[in-house]
């Protein structure tokens, strides 16, 4: 049966990969004007990383947090945090960015992955607890798409073994569970700011903790480990660096103003969507776990014609068509299929830090990851942002909805 689709497009969905989509406005070119007259673009001498760090740090509730680079530095800087020894295993999801995979493999460790529930896309502490060893020493829990895991049973998993846990918020800005805001649950939290975030300066990253410890070896971390204000300072350790600059930290700082605005803005064009899409068949609305806030990111649904694998593939080409660049199966294929993790692709040709894992950390076998899998078959993520308006929703409903009508007819006439 031919799809049928009655609305019609009022005008091009807002995307966050341009202006359309994004905050951006005359508060950031004021802040950014200001730190180029001041002159000073190194944060080491300027002050405007420096507040951006004091009101980021208050809006979570935590007592430090520090500017750097990007998401993955922010992921590399909460690893190095850790010390770990070369070998050590740091439990992590397979359905994530390579961004927060490198930087395991650039401090010596090993990423083992763990399966993920197939209705979230998040990993769970079930799954998480299959995969300990005795070389666990920390795990990695990501809120894809804006959506918290069970946060507060890893992190308590995580004590029982005692194991730091290291929260991926790079898509999770404002989101919470059980009233806190992910990222100040587990011992380090790990923030984005790439152009396609809930707030962007292009690239930058940012890290939270309450650890006085964990902080001093973040903050030296990105900073190549020169201690600014010791006594007597040195380069204590191996490190990088990872400062965002003065511009960037202007930036960030009219956007952070935004960022509640943003974050309240999408749940509630969500709640319309979900109200849409309610009982439509072939498809399921995000499920989110009781006790969490979603911040929405992007807005995913699954697709639930078992029959039919090629399901968000065949709806993603029908919202193209309109418009919508919706994207079937996210990733496409788990981090562990990548030539990095299969060819052990590293350091010349030493395969290091792979020849140090044990046999079971590199078994990336079809069996063990039946939730990632299916997660990846089924999901289709839609493209959100602050700037849609109401119609914009409507569009979007009566498309996914055209397009799951059309999947399930086709395939029940064949």
């Amino acid at each position: 049966m031919t799809m049928t689709f009655l609305n019609t497009r009022h005008r091009p969905l807002p995307s966050d990969q341009d202006a359309t989509g994004r905050t951006l406005g005359d508060e950031e070119i004021a802040s950014v004007t200001a730190a180029l007259r001041a002159g000073v673009l190194t944060s080491t001498k300027g002050a405007t990383v420096k507040e951006l760090e004091s009101r980021f740090a208050a809006m979570m509730g935590v007592k430090y947090a520090y500017a750097c680079a990007s998401g993955t530095a922010a992921i590399h800087c909460a690893i190095a945090a850790l010390d770990l020894e070369p070998g050590d295993e740091v439990i992590t999801t397979p359905i994530t960015d390579m961004g927060a995979l490198a930087p395991i493999l650039y401090q010596g460790a090993i990423p083992v992955f763990a399966d993920v529930d197939a209705a979230t896309c998040n990993v769970t502490a079930a799954t998480i607890a299959e995969r300990v060893t005795e070389r666990t020493k920390a795990i990695i829990a990501t809120h894809l798409f804006g959506n918290p895991c069970e946060i507060d049973e890893i992190v308590a998993l995580g004590d029982r073994i005692g194991v730091p846990v290291i929260e991926d918020c790079a898509q999770a800005f404002l989101a919470s569970y059980n009233g806190n805001f992910v990222g100040t649950i587990g011992r380090i939290g790990c923030f984005s700011l790439q152009q396609g975030k809930h707030i962007t300066t292009g690239e930058g990253g940012i890290v939270v903790t309450n650890d006085d410890r964990l902080a001093r070896r973040m903050y030296l971390f990105i900073n190549k480990a020169w201690g600014y204000g010791d006594p007597r300072p040195d380069h204590y350790f191996l490190a990088l660096n990872y400062r965002m600059s003065e511009l960037c930290g202007a930036v960030a700082c009219a956007q952070l103003k935004k960022l509640p605005m943003v974050v309240a803005r999408r749940r509630m064009l969500a709640e319309v969507l979900t109200a849409k899409l309610r009982g439509v068949d072939g498809i399921a609305t995000p499920k989110v776990l009781p006790g969490a806030q979603h911040s929405y990111w992007k807005y995913c649904i699954r697709g639930t014609a078992a029959h039919n694998p090629d399901a968000v593939v065949e709806m993603a080409r029908f919202l193209g068509e309109r418009g919508i660049a919706s994207a079937p199966r996210y990733i496409q294929k788990p981090a562990f299929a990548c030539e990095v993790f299969q060819q052990r692709r590293t350091f010349g040709a030493s395969e290091y830090p792979f020849t140090l894992a044990q046999p079971s950390a590199l078994d990336y076998s079809e069996g063990r990851f039946p939730g990632t899998y299916a997660a990846l078959e089924r999901v289709l993520v839609i493209p959100w942002n602050e700037k849609y308006d109401e119609k914009d929703v409507e569009y979007i409903a009566d498309a996914v909805a055209s397009a799951a009508e059309g999947v399930t007819y086709d395939q029940a006439a064949s």
